[in-house]
């Protein structure tokens, strides 16, 4: 089923986005769509106009997709998609819940790739060791959840900063375009984060195993009375060990064309 699913959601995505093959929508979308992007509807008409009209005012924008995560129902893209040529575009998460060969459920985080990144590295390059496909189909998803799911666990709702002791190994290459490579820094990051945040709530929504990546999907809440962002983590783990995160936020907006929320 997970191989099923993620070939629909990957040909679909292509067609739709790539080629602005319409005939997709009606051969792919269930007679239930539920979106929870803010900015869209629900339902295969209201997914129609919405390509439409950015296709139409974006006529050249491309999709690059980075990398694709499926487990059961789940299929995960990580693309980098540049509305306009020349600009530095957005990394783009999106997932498709799949039942019966046809997609019933849509979210996304959608982040603007910044002109520079501290570290240097780009949004959505593979630079930890082996070099190769990822996720990697060799690798066990289950064994690479477990090491995720405890340091997140440990480190987002224990608050333990050890965590990094633990389950993360050097060269740590980072992604987020605004931190810089190694454990130690992610640690001291995390020390004035919950310094400066003393409630904030890092609420695990869904996550994504494939292979030697992880993906969170995560409501970040500064505070109770803050709506907060949707927040996407990806992992890569190597020998048990976290090597490498990509991650991309989206504020949560006051408002939304649908009543689905982003979560």
């Amino acid at each position: 089923m997970t191989t099923s699913n993620k070939e629909i959601v990957t040909h679909f995505y292509d067609q739709l986005f790539t080629h602005g093959n319409l005939n997709v929508i009606d051969q792919y979308i269930g007679n239930e769509y539920i979106n929870h992007n803010p900015n869209g509807g629900d339902g295969a008409d209201s997914l129609r106009g919405f390509i439409k009209y950015f296709k139409g005012a974006h006529p050249q924008m491309t999709h690059t997709v980075h990398r694709v995560l499926a487990e059961n129902d789940l299929v995960l893209l990580h693309s980098h998609a540049i509305l306009d040529p020349g600009t530095p575009g957005s990394a783009v998460i999106d997932i498709y819940r799949v039942d019966d060969g046809k997609i019933v459920e849509h979210w996304d985080v959608i982040q603007p790739v910044p002109e520079t990144s501290t570290s240097g590295n780009d949004m959505f390059t593979t630079l930890s060791d082996p070099a190769g496909p990822s996720p990697d189909p060799t690798a066990s998803a289950a064994a690479s959840k477990k090491v995720v799911l405890a340091f997140l666990d440990e480190l987002t709702a224990k608050r333990d900063l050890s965590a990094y002791d633990r389950h993360v190994a050097g060269p740590y290459y980072q992604h987020n375009p605004t931190r810089v490579n190694g454990a130690e820094a992610e640690r001291e990051g995390f020390v004035q984060t919950f310094a400066a945040m003393p409630n904030l709530s890092i609420d695990v929504k869904r996550v994504i195993a494939d292979g030697d990546m992880v993906a969170a999907h995560i409501h970040f809440k500064p505070s109770p009375d803050d709506r907060g962002a949707a927040l996407m983590e990806f992992f890569r783990v190597r020998d048990g060990k976290v090597v490498e995160h990509w991650d991309a936020m989206q504020p949560v907006p006051e408002t939304s064309r649908n009543t689905n929320t982003m979560f």
